[in-house]
């Protein structure tokens, strides 16, 4: 069976690590607890990771605000983090959004509830522009009507 997941073998890693985190500190901590235990555990790993990485919001142009990515590891992949009964549609969104405002094409929200849970998310980079010309196309129509 052929894989066609973008970066399968990072994200198998991380997810990996995700679970050797949960195992050894369990639930109940703060979200960024298990942020600097991610940061450690996938540096030892020799894995390059960022912490806190903001992200610019455009609006016309210009800088309207800033998503703020928990970690980002190797350019490739966003990793939200929460520490919440259940991963809801709000936190896919909101990973989605992150992906949507860059060039990174694959994101993991990874909730160290009290049942780990993860959801591993991608938005193409060519689906993007497809969306940016769509939006270009309507406002040209309706500027034209």
């Amino acid at each position: 069976m052929e894989d066609s997941l973008k970066h399968r073998d990072l994200t198998d890693k991380i997810i990996g690590t995700f679970y050797e985190i949960y195992n050894e500190l369990g639930f109940g901590f703060l979200e960024s607890v298990y942020e600097n235990a991610l940061l450690i555990a996938l540096t030892e790993k020799g894995i390059k990771v960022g912490q806190q990485i903001p992200i610019p919001v455009w609006f016309r142009g210009k800088k309207i605000g800033d998503f703020v990515a928990d970690l980002i590891v190797g350019d490739s992949v966003i990793i939200e983090l929460k520490a919440v009964r259940t991963i809801q549609d709000a936190h896919k969104a909101q990973l989605l959004n992150y992906l949507r405002a860059t060039e990174i094409e694959v994101g993991l929200l990874l909730n160290f509830g009290q049942r780990p849970e993860f959801k591993r998310l991608a938005f193409d980079n060519q689906r993007k522009k497809q969306q940016t010309n769509n939006k270009s196309l309507i406002a040209n129509l309706l500027s034209e009507s």
